[in-house]
């Protein structure tokens, strides 16, 4: 088919363009800008681009449209493709007719840890030659991609539960017909979308309920929200976790500077000594889960253990970019405070005797408002200094909503912590070049490009090796 992808420059639009690509079809897109790394990632795919939005894009004879999740409803292009009568779909909707709908689908989904899961998962079964399907909101470093089309029977996605289209409101998971699904977390979340807690968990419980009887939930009943959830579920609930219960439990944890282990019993029965090359507990929990899943669709987990070793990561989630002057600096996309206390835990283990300077943006529609002001106060308790900047675009919360990174530095101080605000990248920049020393680690979290700022401080710190 000739498709059309409008905002095709997003990471996830980025991803179905190549998907596509892969799958054969002609691809091409708009956008009204083009930035890195997706627009080289879309030069390299050899996939057509056009900058800005204009019906002059759209050629007669293109069989679909797809239209993100960025776009408005006066998107000139998207409504001239209404008013042409072209084929319209989703992002999601586009992903479940034209790849899940003749495959088995296996769909992360949570609050925290989908992508990682997803991704250990499908570098699982691939690696073990079963040649799944998968697209994951995150650059898997062994493929280079976030996606794949396989000849496999399986499919692996992200289950995101943010909402598809300006046309479709419902949550991108809706479209992804969970044969087996994982459940790692329920928080609120995506406050610029749900209302409340209550929206917000029926957006969950609608998801559950697509899996069929003879399907599969694996829910990470350590969380209470996944236990109330998952007790409703008409399906085979197999529970996973770190406490005591039945189903898949790690066990014996034990956390070093090369990842973690842990002792696995099922159904507790303990099986064997698991080596995981992540660092942190909550990666000891996306681990289990992919395990688990992975048995069902056929993978032993003796098999999936002794392939753990060669699994690299992915983009973002605690990725060292670089070491320059002995200082080692880390890009990771934490943002909710729960994810942000458990990747600063994850740090501090893994570099137990460094200082740790953690430097956090809020970026997402949910950390740009106050709704956990008070809670970021408590998420930072392993980093030796924490340097806050103020919320991107904070013109676009009203201001009686609005985070308060003045507040969150003032807040950790009263708890005796190291904390400096800097008004953007290039002051962080200022403020660490020069100041720290061989073996000392920048963590940097945003769901952004922070201004380049991981580059800067590796180029900042190869200076100070030279002067």
């Amino acid at each position: 088919m000739k498709i059309h992808l409008v905002a095709i420059c997003g990471t996830g639009m980025g991803s179905l363009a190549g998907l596509l690509k892969e799958a054969g079809h002609e691809v091409r897109g708009s956008d009204r800008a083009f930035y890195p790394p997706m627009s080289e990632r879309l030069e390299a795919w050899g996939i057509e681009t056009m900058r800005g939005f204009d019906p002059g894009h759209l050629d007669p004879d293109t069989d679909l449209v797809v239209v993100g999740n960025a776009c408005r409803k006066d998107n000139p292009e998207a409504r001239a493709a209404e008013e042409k009568g072209m084929r319209v779909m989703s992002f999601p909707q586009t992903l479940s007719e034209l790849f899940i709908r003749n495959r088995r689908s296996i769909v992360i989904a949570g609050t925290h840890g989908k992508t990682t899961t997803s991704s250990l998962l499908a570098y699982l079964l691939d690696a073990a030659g079963m040649e799944p399907s998968f697209l994951v909101g995150g650059i898997l470093q062994n493929f280079n991609k976030s996606f794949q089309f396989g000849g496999g029977e399986y499919f692996v996605v992200e289950g995101d539960e943010y909402d598809s289209a300006f046309f479709d409101k419902r949550p991108k998971f809706l479209h992804y017909r969970p044969e087996v699904a994982v459940l790692t977390s329920v928080e609120f979340d995506h406050a610029d979308i749900y209302a409340d807690m209550d929206q917000y968990r029926a957006a969950f419980s609608a998801f559950l309920s697509l899996i069929p009887e003879n399907g599969l939930l694996m829910a990470c009943d350590d969380d209470p929200e996944v236990r109330g959830l998952s007790s409703k579920a008409a399906c085979n609930v197999v529970g996973y976790g770190l406490g005591a219960g039945d189903g898949w439990r790690a066990v014996d944890i034990v956390e070093g500077e090369g990842g973690a282990s842990f002792l696995l019993s099922v159904h507790e029965e303990r099986r064997q000594r698991i080596e995981v090359p992540l660092s942190g507990r909550h990666n000891v929990l996306n681990t289990l889960a992919a395990l688990a899943a992975a048995e069902h669709a056929g993978l032993p987990v003796g098999e999936a253990a002794g392939l753990l070793s060669g699994f690299t990561g992915v983009a973002r989630r605690m990725q060292v970019r670089g070491v320059e002057a002995g200082i080692t600096v880390i890009d990771d996309f934490a943002h909710h405070p729960t994810e942000v206390r458990e990747t600063v835990h994850a740090a501090r283990r893994r570099f137990p005797r460094s200082n740790l300077v953690a430097v956090f943006e809020p970026r997402t529609n949910t950390s740009r408002r106050n709704l956990f002001q008070r809670r970021y106060a408590e998420s930072f308790g392993g980093a030796d200094r924490v340097v806050v900047v103020p919320p991107f675009d904070p013109e676009k919360i009203p201001e009686g909503e609005r985070f308060d990174s003045n507040r969150l530095v003032a807040a950790l101080k009263d708890r005796g912590q190291d904390a400096v605000l800097c008004e953007n990248a290039d002051e962080v920049v200022d403020l660490l070049a020069g100041r720290l020393q061989d073996g000392d680690v920048v963590l940097v979290m945003s769901n952004g490009a922070f201004d380049d700022i991981h580059q800067k401080l590796l180029k900042a710190f190869r200076g100070q090796q030279g002067s």
